[in-house]
């Protein structure tokens, strides 16, 4: 049994454990991720969503045994051993051919999962839930899971080709759109039970074959709308009592839990309630390289205190710049005045300036602002401004006054919550970090 069915295994035995999964590509957050589970003891589970990685290079530019390979080199830079690492496919389907005839985008499709699996990718989110270009809206059940058991089958063939570990799946049909970002004018439903006992049984029927009936035992998550999201300005918090009926029927099914997707900005206290009600498995992205973004304009802000305009790296200018001549990722997500604009490239929940960083202009304008401050440490005055968690962990000597160190630390509270929420040994996990939090965060 690997770590990730061990944990879940644990979960419906009645222990208050869950595994958190960081989906994203950022460097800076899959170090933070990584020094979030060294310090709390946890696995960690990373996760490449189809539109980051894929055959062609997504959005990213890397492959899955790229992304794979640039994990791992992280992991062995960060001191995190490679046996507490899972990692995962996130919406694994057609949806970055959505508008393809269903016929084209799935052949895509096929070649994408076993391109996963054959890099070692382990959990596999089967999602077929949407609708391509020759498809009815919304997508049948039916339809949904014949198409995910089809994607099952190469899983299948190809983990058994290359020696590897078979893959754990994920299912679902009431699937949030990728990095979330539903509106949420006119709230959000809940999951009825009625409808998750009908894709679990939809499902079942899919798998019921010579090729899949092993691997309908290997299904360990089933996605489900909790009732948790958040759109460009407001978070949609988790209401249990709500979701209450979805617990209960939870605990009458063997073997599987919840995957709970969009939980970027809830409250910690939403998070351990969410594991809690059997959510056992907690996204998170956008929340993440949000954080990101706001230490670099926190450093930002330091820097164009020290030196001159000429000297600084100008990253918010730069990051508006890039964004505002390359509107593919925001334009059709954002819309309002130029003002409202502005402020939602920079500023959204959603993010979408995530998609940006890699471009050369904001690789250079980051790595201008880390030789600055590198050069010119921030003093403690501009650390308490700007930083000031930051500021306390280097008054107490738990961190270092360096630009990666606070850019890591500060996403580290973010993925933190996350940690507790999903940990049992609590105490334990404090201990060890109040005598590891220095160095760890030290080699930041």
């Amino acid at each position: 049994m690997s770590s990730l069915q061990s944990l879940l295994t644990a979960h419906r035995l009645g222990q208050n454990v869950g595994l958190y999964s960081v989906c994203c590509s950022n460097e800076q957050v899959l170090r933070a991720a990584m020094q979030v589970a060294a310090r709390y003891g946890t696995v960690l589970l990373i996760e490449a969503t189809s539109n980051q990685v894929d055959q062609f290079g997504g959005y990213t530019g890397m492959t899955p045994p790229q992304y794979r390979d640039y994990v791992q080199t992280l992991a062995d830079e960060e001191g995190f051993p490679h046996e507490r690492l899972i990692l995962g496919g996130d919406h694994l389907g057609p949806n970055a051919w959505q508008k393809q005839p269903a016929a084209e985008a799935m052949a895509n499709a096929r070649v994408l999962i076993e391109a996963y699996v054959a890099a070692g990718f382990n959990k596999i989110h089967l999602d077929c839930s949407m609708s391509c270009a020759d498809d009815p809206t919304p997508l049948p059940d039916a339809i949904v899971a014949a198409r995910s058991a089809e994607l099952a089958v190469i899983a299948e063939r190809t983990a058994a080709a290359h020696n590897l570990p078979l893959p754990l799946y994920v299912i679902g049909t009431e699937v949030p759109i990728p990095g979330g970002e539903a509106s949420l004018e006119g709230g959000l439903a809940v999951t009825t039970p009625a409808a998750a006992a009908q894709t679990l049984a939809i499902h079942q029927q899919a798998f019921d074959t010579p090729d899949l009936r092993d691997a309908w035992q290997r299904v360990i998550a089933m996605v489900v709308q909790p009732g948790v999201d958040f759109d460009h300005s407001s978070v949609h918090d988790y209401d249990a009592a709500a979701a209450s009926t979805l617990a209960d029927f939870l605990e009458q099914q063997p073997r599987i839990v919840f995957e709970a997707h969009s939980t970027d900005y809830q409250r910690e206290s939403g998070l351990h309630a969410l594991v809690r009600d059997h959510f056992a498995i907690l996204k998170v992205g956008p929340a993440a390289t949000f954080a990101y973004r706001e230490a670099l304009f926190a450093l930002a802000a330091i820097e164009a205190e020290l030196l001159p305009a000429a000297q600084c790296s100008q990253l918010p200018q730069v990051l508006e710049q890039v964004m505002t001549a390359q509107p593919k990722y925001w334009q059709a997500h954002y819309h309002g005045d130029d003002a409202t604009l502005r402020l939602l490239r920079s500023y959204a929940f959603s993010d979408r300036c995530r998609y940006y960083w890699g471009e050369p202009a904001l690789l250079q304008a980051v790595q201008t602002l880390f030789a600055n401050l590198e050069q010119h440490a921030p003093p403690l005055v501009l650390l308490s401004q700007y930083l000031p968690e930051q500021f306390r962990a280097v008054r107490a000597g738990q961190l270092v006054n360096t630009p990666a160190a606070l850019v890591q630390h500060h996403i580290g509270l973010c993925l933190g919550e996350y940690a507790r929420a999903c940990s049992a040994n609590l105490a334990g996990a404090r201990k060890q970090n109040e005598s590891s939090q220095a160095s760890v965060l030290a080699n930041g």
